[in-house]
């Protein structure tokens, strides 16, 4: 089975000798297996773990160096590592000569420097470590080869599941801070790890308990400390501390030792609060005060009270009393005075004697060339400057007047180490300069996997094998299904994948990927460009796919059925079949009469574009049928869609016809039949005579006949026969007495509507034969003409001619 990442990086061990046995080339798991299990952790993320995981980096990338010889420390070589600070790992042989050459010079330097014999010298001489400078005894010079635990002397080296230089059994060695637990990982470089152990531990106040493991079971509980500080009133207000609660803070006013001021203080200074007056309390003789500073003792007694001696205590005196003073006894003083050779010599004197001594002596210079008479008080140097070689063995003293013990070189070493990068930076001394403290990272791209070697072998290094995904995101359309691989430097491997890019008519690529590429990572280099770069690494674009290769059957360029031709999918040639166009024309309701050809609505490239031309237009009459329907056609000519609404004004008159409505036709005939009849009526009287009567119709405009024509409700005159009485009736009671005479009221006239409805009473008898009488007087008379070319007669009659007329026809 295949790894998960394709590795980029090449085995830094093969171009070596084969006489090294084939090494496994991760240990980690093996060595942290105990650790991470105890621990419950699934990876060495810890940071006591980082020194031992970067030693494990650099051995099996072939890094691991001796600072001193910057040698590669091979499996075979015995070694020596340091077990103070920085663990690092060296030969023994250099360690051995390092250590031996460092204690002979500070044997040399302390026999010169100090008034010891140089055996003693060797005895206690101290040599350091190369790179942490730790001090250590020359009883601790190494002389054997042991593992990193310190068990196994001269450990084997052909067992490729062992790491190097390692016993393979478990460390087993003391934990930090003397917890009595033990390192539980196998032999290993480096420093132990934090105790894992859980126990009980309470925090630094003592208020609250905890499991904790147990390299680190000092800790804070974040609460307040309330531990009772060391004046024993006040509690520590500090948050839970390490360490001693610190002096009491708290503020009050407090009296000073003598009890003469009173000053607002710190509780912890309450003490040794003293002010800085005399005490002044009176002694016990009662005649003199304290002269002491503040104090809160017992002042003592008079200090002028038994015996008292003259200044210069040659004479003593008993007896005085306190307020006398002591005289002078007049002898010569000869004190000591501060030169140490000299006494002073003036009288018996109160007060202090002369500060300088000024005898005159031969006094010689510190370096002895010089001679002079000077004053006891003042030093004699010359100006000769020591030629005299300091430690170093470089430089000349140059110190002016010097007395043989020539301080220490203050010149700094300045010369090139051994890594031929840096010079010494320490002050200059003799022997070899310490190894190059500076320690280069070698990374990988993405910087996760690093180790370090000493300055001067990193040009000789190869960047370790990262197993971190590579992070460049891939440029091409498979980069995010693409198989992973592991960081490296350079650019990345080119995609296999097939390219399956979607053609813009539906095919797919068939070729290998060739899409652009991201751009390269930096080659792995520690050497420093002379002239930087000014363009910055660029993408490389990928080629774009091939016309598209696929056989494809094409229709003419007027798309008839039944004429495809079997072509090159990306061959964009157009035919045309000679057949009848056939498509539908603009207007929708007709075909194409022209011979097969492009269509502009067609897409096609430019230039055979330009060659389509367009189908016929229709010149013929708009024939459809029109919605709603109606009797008027369509005024434009053949076109596509639906025909515009009828604008043609008809003439509707009213139910009553009285008015006459003008609608456009489109509205009218939009509306329904019960729309149609309110549109139509005009809203006034209905103006149409009611079938039983000479009356108008009493509703407004309706449609179909009036309704209860029997039922109408004008009055009406009524009248006898004579005409001689006259009524009013309401009309559907004339109606009502005509049809009780058996007549219809449809036949009766309007003059008549109403006559004789009445009888007469015997007033209109007599009236009625007055009347007769003057009728009959009023009558003509007859005239009779008789023409002679006509036998026909005719007569007249009337009021003014009565006759017969003749007419021949």
């Amino acid at each position: 089975m295949s790894s998960p990442h394709s590795d980029s990086d090449t085995d830094s061990d093969q171009s070596q000798s084969g006489s090294e046995p084939v090494r496994h080339s991760d240990l980690s798991d093996s060595i942290f297996r105990s650790y991470l299990e105890f621990t419950g952790r699934s990876s060495a993320t810890n940071t006591d773990l980082s020194k031992i995981q970067s030693f494990l980096t650099s051995s099996s990338s072939g890094a691991l160096s001796c600072l001193i010889c910057l040698e590669r420390i091979r499996p075979a070589h015995p070694t020596w590592s340091c077990t103070s600070v920085c663990f690092s790992v060296f030969h023994l042989i250099c360690i051995q000569s390092w250590a031996r050459q460092a204690s002979d010079l500070s044997a040399l330097r302390a026999s010169t420097r100090l008034p010891i014999s140089a055996q003693k010298a060797a005895e206690v001489s101290l040599w350091n470590c190369p790179k942490c400078r730790v001090e250590y005894p020359q009883s601790q010079i190494p002389k054997t080869y042991f593992c990193f635990c310190g068990k196994l002397e001269n450990p084997p080296s052909d067992d490729p599941w062992v790491l190097p230089h390692s016993c393979g059994e478990v460390c087993n060695r003391p934990l930090n801070h003397s917890c009595g637990h033990h390192c539980l990982l196998l032999c290993h470089p480096g420093p132990c790890p934090s105790c894992p152990k859980l126990v009980k531990a309470r925090c630094f106040c003592g208020s609250v308990q905890d499991v904790r493991r147990c390299g680190f079971k000092n800790f804070s509980c974040n609460n307040v400390c309330k531990k009772l500080l060391a004046c024993r009133v006040h509690c520590c207000s500090e948050i839970c501390h390490q360490g001693p609660c610190p002096p009491c803070p708290v503020l009050a006013v407090y009296r000073c030792q003598c009890g003469k001021r009173e000053e607002e203080r710190e509780c912890c200074e309450r003490l040794d609060f003293r002010c800085e007056e005399p005490c002044e309390k009176v002694l016990g003789c009662g005649q003199h005060k304290c002269s002491k500073g503040c104090h809160s003792e017992d002042c003592g007694p008079c200090p002028f009270q038994g015996k008292r001696t003259c200044p210069c205590g040659k004479t003593v005196h008993e007896g005085l009393s306190c307020k006398a003073s002591v005289p002078l006894c007049g002898a010569t003083c000869s004190k000591m005075l501060s030169c140490g050779y000299h006494r002073c010599p003036e009288r018996c004197h109160r007060g202090q004697c002369i500060v300088t001594c000024r005898t005159v002596v031969i006094k010689s210079c510190r370096c002895g060339s010089l001679k002079k008479e000077v004053p006891c008080h003042q030093d004699l140097t010359c100006e000769r400057k020591c030629q005299r070689q300091r430690d170093c063995g470089r430089h000349a003293c140059k110190r002016r007047c010097c007395d043989g013990d020539c301080p220490p070189c203050s010149e700094v070493c300045g010369r090139k180490l051994r890594c031929k990068n840096h010079k010494c930076p320490s002050p200059c001394h003799r022997g070899a300069c310490a190894p190059c403290p500076v320690m280069v990272t070698i990374a990988c791209l993405c910087g996760e996997t690093h180790f370090e070697v000493p300055c001067g072998i990193e040009m000789d290094q190869k960047p370790p094998r990262c197993p971190k995904p590579c992070p460049i995101t891939l440029l091409c359309r498979h980069g995010k299904n693409r198989k992973p691989h592991k960081c490296h430097y350079g650019a990345c491997p080119p995609c296999r994948v097939l390219c399956e890019e979607e053609y813009p008519c539906g095919h797919k690529c068939k070729l290998r990927c060739h899409g652009p590429r991201p751009p390269p990572n930096p080659e792995f280099t520690l050497k420093p460009k002379k002239k930087k770069s000014l363009h910055q690494s660029e993408c490389t674009p990928g080629s774009p796919c091939p016309p598209c290769p696929e056989h494809v059957w094409r229709s003419c360029v007027g798309q008839h059925i039944g004429v495809e031709r079997m072509m090159v999918c990306s061959d964009k040639t157009l035919f045309s079949c000679e057949n009848l166009c056939g498509n539908p024309l603009p207007c929708g309701n007709h075909f194409c009469t022209k011979t097969c050809h492009p269509l502009k609505n067609q897409s096609l490239p430019s230039v055979q574009q330009a060659r389509s031309e367009p189908c016929e237009k229709c010149h013929l009459p708009c024939e459809k049928e029109r919605e709603p329907a109606c009797s008027h056609p369509c005024p434009l000519s053949c076109h596509p869609g639906d025909c515009p609404p009828c604008k043609v004004l008809v003439k509707r008159s009213c139910h009553c016809g009285s008015m006459v409505h003008v609608f456009e036709c489109i509205y009218y005939n939009s509306l329904s039949e019960k729309e149609q009849m309110a549109a139509r009526s005009c809203g006034g009287p209905c103006h149409r005579k009611l079938p039983y009567c000479n009356h108008l119709c009493p509703e407004l405009c309706h449609p179909g006949q009036c309704s209860f024509p029997e039922k109408c409700s004008k009055k009406v005159t009524v009248r006898c026969a004579c005409q001689s009485l006259k009524k009013e009736w309401l009309c559907h009671d004339v109606q009502a007495a005509y049809r009780n005479a058996g007549s219809d009221p449809k036949d009766i006239s309007k003059n008549q509507f109403g006559h004789a409805l009445i009888p007469c009473n015997s007033n209109c008898k007599s009236k009625l034969k007055v009347i007769d009488s003057e009728l009959q007087l009023r009558r003509p008379k007859t005239v009779e003409v008789i023409y002679s070319n006509s036998n026909r007669r005719v007569s007249f009659a009337g009021p003014h001619v009565c006759g017969y007329y003749d007419w021949q026809f």
